[in-house]
Parts: structure tokens; C-alpha cells; sequence
């Protein structure tokens, strides 16, 4: 089956919420990609930072091909090992209190809205609300949709779920007069990821903890795409001058596999009961093995120290490149902000072509997240690539 076949079947069978490139991958090995005619690409997106240890890295291949070929799925009902290893691990590395297992950033970020609301009801709040930022990203599912201001605001998608009030991006001040006695939560993530890469300062995220000290309210960190090192740090509020009571994860967390975690501080950690909240499929042994495979990897200091040169580095090399006006974020989690009238879509369609994968959240911004186990001359080929295509673009413009 060609890709023209497969086109042809998305169009008559898939719905159409997804605009996808012209491409079909068939196969991966680290920072690279190869499609179905045999064209080599190098993936400076990890499948929107989830391959953060690379395709089909051979340590977490082993992890799943090993747990599946003994036990695949029980259910929530009984214990697997996979499972209560992982909490452990997580718990320890992060806030110390419990984990729920979910199998995606949005349900994770469901669990911690729930767990917000509960808190609130306990302290005699009858209409929890919760506060975030514009422009962040929560997910699709109904509640984390209500926090994702932009996505709410679609009129053919409500009602939307009551109890939840945005403010204006990094506006510490907005945030304090926003946060009251109705509040459950502040629901944020310290790195805006699908807006375009955007890290919240620590003046504003100093002020989010302030404001729910102040009324006895959860702050939760979104950490679907700043955690399992992206950053440079395990976890990217290590690099804050906060910690949250509650904090999700999921991309990265499988290495590729679907899986997502709610984790909370010990204040937090006794709030959802037996039948609170439950998942079929989460926490699953395949799942979890992989995500233990992943921490084994990431969770080592010597790597997460190479995540934060290599991304100081490539941070460089791409403010020298005519054309790129900033690089915002941190470790390998970076938007490149282009001159002004610049078409970044037209740019990174450019950049496919040539063999480079890239995103673009956007207009004006290209967004990288390469595998953390990237190699420099990797990144050199990257760099070499965006200045290329930026200097094709200037002259046929």
C-alpha cells in the first residue's frame, strides 16, 4: 500500500481533525526517521516530545516486548509490579505524595482537576474554580478543555464545563486579583508548549504561590511537556523557585508508549477515595514498564547536565542564523521566533522536504524538540538545515 492508498483512506474513514504532511514514517532508530520510499529525516520534534529518549530505543523495546510476552493487562483490580515500582519512583523523584495512573496528558490533567475540586469542597467551597493562563494547553477532554482558554472560547464545542476563569499570560498581578476564596486551583504550565514555547517567569509563578497559600488552594503544574527532562531537570519546576502541590505528566513518561500520571504532595495526596476516579487501561504492566525503562535512562545526572549544554548550545547557533529573531524556552524544549514576515508553516514544509522535522505552533515560531540522547553533530545538521531553508526563503522573497 502507497501513500497515495493510504491517503485515500484517511479521506474516506478517518475524521478529519489532524492536517497531515505527505509523509508516511515506517521506521525510526534514535534522532531519525526513514518513510515508506527509503528518505532519511532527523526528527527535531520526538513526536511532539514523546520519543525523548529516541525511536525505538533499545532499552524500553526490551522493557515492552519482555512485559508483554508475560502479561499485557489484568486490571486495576488486582497488583502488577510495573505499577507500584512506577508510583514509587515517581513519587520520590517529584512531590512524595500518591500517583494516579491515566493513559494521557488530558486524562492526567482531568484526575488533578478533580482532585482541586474535592480539595475545595473540603475547605467548604460550593463553586470551585479554577484559574490559568491564556494560551496554555490542558487538553480536549471537557474539564482540561475548559482550562485551555483559547479552545473554550469555540462556541460549536459548549457548553463548556462551569467553575474555570483565565488571565493574561506571565500577569502575576492578574493572577493575584483572580485567585479568591472560590479558588480550587491555579492550573498552569511553567513552559507554554503548544502556544509556541513561552516559560512563565519566576516572579509570576512566585506570585501563583503566594495567591494559594494565601486561600488554601492547590497550585498544579502541567508538566505533560516540561517533564522527564525536557528541560534539562527531571522535572522542569525543579528549576523554579516553586514547587507545586500537584503536578501530571504523560508524553515523554512512555518513551512512545501511552501512559500519564497524576502525582501529588503528601498535603494533597489523601483527597480522592475508593471510587473517586478510575481507568480501565491505565497503569497497565506494558505501559509501565516502558515508563520505568524511560525514568532509567532520563533520571541520571549526567545526561539531564548534557540536555542543558546541548540546549544553551543550539540556543546559540540559532540566534547567530539571519533570519531568527529570539529562541525562548529551556534544555531542548525551544521555539525559534522568526523575523517578522517570515512564513514559519511555508518554512517548516520547506524543511520536511529537505529531511528535517519540525513543528510549527504558530505563525512565526518553529518549534524544536529533539530526542534528548541527540548527538551534536545531529544538532549541527539541524542548524545547518533552518539557516539553509531561512536563506532560501529571503531569496526568493
Amino acid at each position: 500500500m502507497n501513500l497515495t492508498d493510504l491517503q485515500a483512506l484517511e479521506e474516506r474513514y478517518l475524521m478529519r481533525t489532524y492536517k497531515r504532511a505527505p509523509v508516511e514514517f515506517v521506521r525510526g532508530e534514535g534522532a531519525l526517521l526513514w518513510d515508506s520510499e527509503g528518505r532519511e529525516y532527523l526528527d527535531f520534534l520526538g513526536g511532539i516530545s514523546v520519543c525523548s529518549v529516541g525511536h525505538c530505543n533499545p532499552d524500553v523495546v526490551e522493557a515492552v516486548r519482555e512485559q508483554a510476552g508475560r502479561l499485557m493487562h489484568t486490571s486495576n483490580l488486582f497488583f502488577t509490579e510495573p505499577m507500584v515500582r512506577l508510583a514509587e519512583r515517581l513519587s520520590e523523584s517529584s512531590l512524595g505524595g500518591r500517583v494516579f495512573f491515566s493513559n494521557s496528558g488530558t486524562e492526567a490533567n482531568e484526575c488533578a482537576i478533580k482532585i482541586a475540586r474535592k480539595h475545595a469542597h473540603r475547605r467548604g467551597v460550593e463553586e470551585p474554580e479554577i484559574v490559568s493562563f491564556d494560551k496554555d494547553f490542558h487538553g480536549r477532554t471537557y474539564g482540561a478543555l475548559a482550562a485551555t482558554p483559547r479552545l473554550a472560547a469555540d462556541p460549536d464545542l459548549g457548553p463548556m464545563l462551569p467553575g474555570f476563569r483565565a488571565v493574561p499570560f506571565d500577569d502575576g498581578d492578574a493572577l493575584r486579583e483572580a485567585v479568591g476564596e472560590r479558588t480550587a486551583a491555579v492550573l498552569i504550565e511553567p513552559i507554554q508548549g503548544e502556544s509556541g514555547i513561552y516559560p512563565l517567569s519566576d516572579e509570576t509563578l512566585l506570585a501563583a504561590r503566594q495567591a494559594c497559600d494565601e486561600v488554601g488552594a492547590l497550585l498544579v503544574f502541567d508538566e505533560i511537556q516540561t517533564g522527564v527532562g525536557r528541560t534539562g531537570s527531571l522535572w522542569a519546576y525543579e528549576q523554579t523557585p516553586v514547587r507545586p502541590d500537584v503536578l501530571t505528566s504523560a508524553k515523554a513518561l512512555g518513551g512512545g508508549m501511552p501512559i500519564g500520571a497524576c502525582v501529588t504532595s503528601p498535603a494533597a495526596a489523601e483527597v480522592l477515595e475508593p471510587g473517586d476516579h478510575g481507568s480501565t487501561f491505565a497503569g497497565g504492566p506494558v505501559a509501565c514498564a516502558a515508563a520505568l525503562a524511560v525514568l532509567g535512562i532520563v533520571d541520571d545526572p549526567t545526561l539531564l547536565r548534557r540536555v542543558r549544554e546541548q540546549g544553551a548550545g543550539l540556543r546559540d547557533a540559532l540566534l547567530a542564523l539571519d533570519g531568527v529573531r529570539e529562541v525562548r524556552g529551556r534544555g531542548l524544549m525551544l521555539g525559534v521566533g522568526l523575523v517578522g514576515g517570515i512564513d514559519a508553516a511555508a518554512l517548516g514544509a520547506e524543511l520536511l522536504a529537505n529531511g528535517l522535522v519540525v513543528n510549527v505552533p504558530e505563525p512565526g515560531t518553529l518549534r524544536l524538540l529533539p530526542p534528548l540522547t541527540v548527538e551534536a553533530d545531529q544538532i549541527d545538521r539541524a542548524v545547518g538545515a533552518i539557516g539553509s531553508a531561512l536563506l532560501s526563503y529571503a531569496a526568493n522573497q
